[in-house]
């Protein structure tokens, strides 16, 4: 039996990942009682129902403090039961989910006559802060589309084969602000930038002349390397300590050159190694296919 269970703020998108696991197999409940999770999966493994080998919950704020406050034991309890467990939490920068509830103008579950819209949603972080803390995956979602959502949470956790470590290549701007969801961010700005060369500029990381340029660059090689030495000597012990997706952020100055080209490459070197590897560029929204 495999349990997803989808977290995070309000506005974030869990509604969205939920229907996505719906549409692809899974039998979904929308916020169930923490209490109940528990007796929920020793229900489905002795249960003779197909339909209950894969499960997703969605856990909110709508739950009580006082149990999401011991969602960290019940977390450990799963785990020292052997259950395949996936923990997703999705959130957003705070001005994202203000727009998107003035936009929707839903009442938010905390808000009240006592508390605004903006202190609801600074008490939900905190409130949720024991799901955030064990997440295997975290995403944020503040740049994404409904659909870009939908795509992400089929590669990566619908795609997830088994056990095996989920890796995600992510790269980024700096300018446009550190991703909240990477586990390690790389700096590759001291890399020589193919944007001062006009006739570069308009290229991405993924465009052959780019390549080229950064290939004659020895201090490129130097950077893949060592970054793809560290990535492959620490990656067994994150896969011994149980956990199931990595997301590895490397940014330049505007996300255009060379964080995308070695995103691209380390993701090229590590599929060669394992499964269940995928690159995502954040800031080529643009030009999603990095050719003009």
């Amino acid at each position: 039996m495999k349990l997803v269970i989808v977290s995070g703020r309000s506005g974030s998108g869990k509604s969205t990942a939920l229907h996505v696991l719906e549409d692809l197999g899974y039998y979904c409940i929308d916020n169930l009682p923490i209490g109940l999770l528990l007796p929920l999966a020793d229900e489905a493994i002795i249960s003779e129902e197909s339909r209950l080998e894969k499960i997703a919950v969605s856990i909110d704020a709508r739950n009580l403090s006082t149990s999401i406050d011991q969602f960290t034991n019940l977390y450990h309890q799963f785990k020292q039961r052997h259950f395949e467990l996936d923990v997703i939490y999705l959130d957003a920068l705070n001005q994202i989910l203000l727009k998107r509830f003035h936009a929707t103008r839903r009442k938010h579950p905390l808000s009240n006559n006592n508390l605004s819209l903006k202190e609801a949603i600074t008490a939900e972080k905190a409130l949720l802060s024991p799901i955030a803390a064990v997440a295997d995956l975290t995403v944020d979602t503040s740049d994404m589309s409904m659909y870009q959502l939908r795509d992400l949470i089929k590669e990566r956790v619908v795609g997830k084969v088994g056990q095996d470590i989920a890796l995600l290549f992510q790269s980024f701007g700096f300018k446009h602000g550190v991703p909240i969801d990477a586990d390690f961010v790389f700096d590759v700005r001291c890399l020589p930038n193919p944007y001062w060369d006009p006739a570069l500029r308009a290229f991405t990381g993924k465009d052959k002349p780019i390549h080229e340029f950064l290939e004659n660059q020895p201090e490129t090689s130097e950077m893949f390397n060592d970054i793809k030495s560290y990535i492959a000597k620490w990656l067994p012990q994150f896969a011994n300590s149980n956990r199931s997706y990595l997301t590895i952020a490397i940014g330049c100055t505007g996300g255009q050159h060379r964080s995308v080209y070695i995103s691209e490459k380390l993701s090229e070197y590590f599929r060669s190694q394992q499964e269940n590897v995928q690159v995502r560029h954040k800031e080529l929204k643009s030009h999603p296919e990095g050719t003009h």
